[in-house]
């Protein structure tokens, strides 16, 4: 008997869960599961800040695949390509191989990039903060600007080596900006010829507000929180051109700057271009049920696609956060069982449980249930929605040790330099020019051996 082949692209919260989901759900001999993903884990993205400052180890972070699945195939590669009509998937292995992948029904839950901009010097200069990777040549990066702004006899080099910009008032932004500032002002006492006062931190943001989604209240707070601890933050601009060794912002001024990290909001994939469908700014447009209209089988969530939020109503979809993806994926993959035994689907619904913000030490604002804290309150609050939200007690038992043996002793702020001569891009880390065109797509599934939509696997 041939088993219904059910394919999932993306192993990030979203993914997994729909997996996990499934292989509690249908029974081996309702589907064969396969999960394509080019990395073997799960990455908690929201503890990434903690990763570039050395707080937190990568494998604090990145949870096994195979730790949480037990019969799903895992294919380790990136998806870049999808013909819903012939109903494949175009799959890059990480060997550089591209297979293709037939399927019955396909859940798309490729997550998103760094969205950038036509900034000139921007891709060449800016650091990114959205893998595991980044994070890790981050944090390398930052300790060698110390490292060399010591052994420099060139004030004009020691100023742009301490100076460091990160564009982006959110979450990410704001979070890695107060991780790190934290780590150079610790770093610098063990820089004989390094003046803490020199370095110089700078978050800058379009927006009029920081942090907007936090409400007036708390946003005021995060931004004096940061001032006190001397990062400077300029609202209502943004970098008109990034070079070597300088940043010049819309506002016409030139920061000394050898450090800028770029955490301006995030794109969904490129992946979501090669099917052809209907999108909302950029994500698949598709129904309460998590299914895209018109297709047949194909399921979408998570950061890729807009996906409507019933609990606000109003026409609004859900923001890109790791609640919604985690729960989209457990109705997926709920859907996916239904529609493989003819049975109605459910619409996705969940009310936001608030956001948390992690300043570093005492400092933090979050707004649980609405209810808006800072100070202790919210940094316990903080560290226990991460805690809770690590998928595994290995996770959880990592990431406390971690918390409080850096609490207790500090870091010894070495570079680890297996990147070094890495390149260090954000289309290098996120390979963003690695996605297939729709001809391209379709001149591989026209000659597949069997023909479009070829019979399932045993």
């Amino acid at each position: 008997m041939n088993r219904p082949r059910v394919l999932i692209v993306g192993g990030g919260f979203a993914g997994l869960a729909c997996a996990r989901r499934l292989e509690r759900t249908l029974a081996p001999h309702e589907a064969r599961i396969t999960l394509a993903t080019p990395t073997d884990y799960q990455l908690y993205l929201p503890l990434l800040p903690h990763v570039a400052s050395g707080v937190l180890t990568p494998q604090s972070v990145a949870v096994s695949l195979r730790r949480r699945l037990r019969r799903t195939r895992v294919l380790p590669g990136r998806a870049v390509g999808v013909d819903p009509d012939a109903k494949v998937c175009v799959i890059r292995r990480i060997d550089d191989e591209t297979v293709d992948e037939p399927y019955d029904v396909v859940v798309l839950t490729p997550g998103s990039v760094t969205r950038t901009f036509d900034i000139p010097g921007l891709t060449e200069h800016a650091h990114g903060v959205k893998t595991l990777a980044e994070a890790a040549h981050l944090r390398d990066h930052v300790i060698a600007q110390l490292d060399l702004a010591d052994a420099t006899e060139d004030p004009a080099e020691r100023a742009a080596r301490l100076g460091f910009v990160v564009v982006g008032g959110g979450y990410a932004g704001t979070e890695t900006a107060a991780a790190l500032q934290r780590l150079t002002a610790a770093a610098a006492r063990r820089y004989r010829r390094v003046d803490p006062r020199q370095i110089r931190w700078h978050v800058v943001d379009l927006a009029p507000r920081l942090m907007p989604e936090l409400g007036d209240r708390l946003g005021d707070r995060a931004l004096r929180a940061l001032r006190r601890r001397g990062i400077e933050v300029s609202l209502g601009v943004s970098v008109a051109k990034a070079g070597p060794d300088r940043v010049t912002l819309t506002d016409g001024r030139e920061l000394p700057c050898r450090t800028l990290v770029w955490t301006a909001g995030v794109a969904a994939s490129p992946l979501v271009a090669t099917l052809g469908a209907e999108t909302v700014k950029g994500r698949l447009a598709v129904t309460d049920r998590l299914t895209l209209p018109g297709h047949d089988g194909v399921f979408a969530l998570g950061d890729a696609a807009a996906v409507p939020d019933l609990a606000k109503g109003d026409g609004a979809v859900c923001p890109p956060t790791a609640q919604h993806a985690q729960r989209q994926g457990v109705v997926a993959a709920d859907n996916v069982a239904a529609h493989l035994r003819g049975r109605p689907l459910r619409p996705y619904r969940h009310k936001d449980l608030g956001l948390v913000v992690d300043l570093g030490g005492h400092e933090a604002v979050a707004n649980p249930l609405g209810l808006p804290l800072t100070g202790l309150p919210a940094q316990a609050v903080a560290r226990g929605y991460h805690l809770l939200a690590l998928p595994t007690g290995v996770a959880r038992t990592r990431t406390v040790t971690n918390w409080l043996l850096n609490a207790a002793a500090g870091d010894d702020y070495v570079r680890t330099g297996f990147q070094h001569h890495c390149p260090a891009t954000l289309q290098d880390f996120e390979q963003t020019t690695t996605y297939l065109g729709r001809d391209e797509i379709r001149a591989r599934t026209a000659v597949r051996p069997g023909g479009p939509g070829g019979p399932a696997h045993g």
